[in-house]
């Protein structure tokens, strides 16, 4: 029996990106299906969020991502650019945001075809290990391909239906919400919310209580 979980997911959260190749790890090992459920990040949903947060939010941030990727053993660098354009001095989040609406509304139309989670995978590792100018060239083309995915295809999806898949992505972030959390990452199974990347292991621990058995 395959089991069945949502994974509530951004590409600019770094925390989403350090459970994410794990999740995946875990779709192979174990008789496990998990759906992407991309929403838009706190930037997004509220701009004002890091201005009114403690001063000390954005730094301890940073200090604990790259504390936990050497942890974890999983490469991670600054993204170049960042897919949300922000002050980082004033925590001030611009108007123009050229990158965040291209990666959200492909990740849903890849959701649409059910590869929203190896496409996740796949662009994150470009966003997240450094490489300069992911945004260009063919580095999402390929990433895409490696997802068995066609990002012209998607590109085409997302300029044709940019508010049909932002209302998709809405009602993931109200799913989210009804099932009890609001941030990222989290994974929903049988409607109970295992927030953070440092919950992966209960999730397990509950999900093998339900039948969870290795492939």
């Amino acid at each position: 029996m395959t089991l069945h979980a949502d994974l509530y997911w951004s590409f600019r959260s770094p925390y989403s990106y350090l459970a994410t190749g794990r999740y995946r790890d875990l779709t192979e090992k174990y008789a496990l299906d998990i759906a992407l459920k991309p929403v838009y990040p706190l930037a997004i949903r509220e701009p004002d969020f890091f201005e009114k947060n403690h001063p000390n939010w954005l730094s301890y941030t940073f200090t604990d991502i790259f504390r936990l990727s050497q942890y974890l053993g999983i490469p991670m660098a600054p993204p170049n650019p960042d897919p949300i354009v922000q002050d980082i001095a004033t925590r001030k989040i611009s108007d123009d945001q050229p990158y965040i609406f291209r990666l959200m509304r492909t990740g849903q139309a890849a959701a649409r075809r059910g590869k929203g989670f190896a496409y996740a995978d796949e662009v994150s590792q470009l966003i997240w290990t450094g490489t300069t100018d992911w945004h260009e060239g063919d580095h999402l083309a390929k990433a895409a391909e490696r997802a068995g995915l066609d990002l012209a295809e998607l590109d085409a999806e997302a300029e044709a239906e940019p508010d049909a898949l932002d209302t998709e992505i809405a009602a993931n972030q109200e799913a989210l919400e009804a099932a009890g959390h609001w941030g990222v990452p989290t994974l929903v199974f049988d409607g109970e919310p295992f927030f953070g990347q440092d919950r992966i292991d209960v999730a397990v621990w509950r999900m093998k209580q339900n039948g969870l058995e290795e492939r």
